[in-house]
């Protein structure tokens, strides 16, 4: 099991924060963790690898207990640019991590071309850029070869062109067999880059599938609204009235040409199609308007 996380509760004073979260990963996958701010998603990271306690449930990661110390040779959490210090070089940093976890500073060099770091390895990183100390964040937390990679917004700062990089090197984890669990603002990313979607909302976890995030929704203005809708009806499909002469449905309840079939069978004519991808932000819209 690479995540079982059973129940977990955490509260700061009276308020819960974490209302019995439960989630099971059995096989390699890519997990996005979506939430307006304040909806948990660092609170639970935190508490998956022992930085926070909390009051109820259990934690286990790559089948050992998120309190065993050695679980982070195969474990990485790349947290926020607050934990890298500013005198130190980027070289410093991963060499920190080789020599507390026994590997090869030959890795080093790999992974910071890897990364796209390699011209300012050895700079102070008082002198980075949100977007250098990213990628430092990244290098730090794959030179151990994880079999878990846990990201806090590792796409925070990142232009155009390093978001793409960092999206292709997550891919390339993936393939090699790491799971990665990223929260994350970037819905667009999120589309691109993950298999599953778990939505953070009132301290409880919403699992969502990519594929069904992933479909069309269609909106159709017909001449008659009211003779169309009676005939899905009979049929037993599920749609939405916008108005009365619009109708929307999602392609897993009928195909358009199938509903444009219908439509000619009754001579109801159609003037206007409009077709919607739901993606995760379209659902996260859905799931959070109004939220900050």
């Amino acid at each position: 099991m690479i995540i079982h996380i059973q129940n977990v509760k955490k509260r700061y004073k009276k308020e819960w924060v974490l209302k019995g979260i439960n989630i099971k990963v059995e096989q390699p996958n890519i997990i996005a963790l979506v939430g307006p701010n304040g909806s948990g998603k660092t609170t639970l990271l935190n508490c998956m690898t022992n930085l926070l306690s909390f009051h109820e449930g259990t934690v286990e990661l790559v089948g050992k207990k998120h309190t065993d110390p050695s679980l982070f040779k195969e474990v990485s959490f790349l947290q926020d640019n607050r934990i890298l210090y500013g005198n130190l070089t980027g070289y410093d940093h991963l060499k920190f991590i080789c020599n507390v976890q026994h590997l090869s500073t030959a890795r080093i060099t790999d992974v910071a071309e890897r990364v796209g770091m390699s011209s300012y390895l050895k700079k102070r990183v008082r002198n980075y850029s949100l977007g250098m100390k990213q990628h430092l964040l990244l290098a730090m937390a794959i030179i151990n070869q994880p079999k878990l990679l846990l990201l806090d917004e590792p796409l925070n700062g990142l232009d155009p062109t390093s978001a793409i990089t960092m999206r292709n090197i997550l891919l390339e984890l993936y393939n090699e067999g790491t799971t990665i669990l990223l929260s994350s603002h970037n819905l667009d990313e999120i589309d691109r880059l993950t298999n599953t979607v778990y939505f953070m909302k009132d301290g409880a976890i919403l699992k969502e599938s990519l594929l069904d995030l992933n479909m069309r929704r269609y909106t159709v203005s017909v001449t008659d609204g009211k003779k169309a809708k009676k005939i899905l009806e009979e049929k037993q499909i599920d749609f939405t009235s916008i108005n009365e002469n619009q109708i929307s449905f999602d392609e897993t309840t009928i195909d358009l040409q199938t509903f444009i079939d219908y439509m000619n069978q009754n001579d109801i004519q159609i003037y206007d199609i409009d077709k919607q991808k739901i993606g995760a932000e379209r659902r996260y819209q859905e799931l959070f308007e109004g939220a900050k």
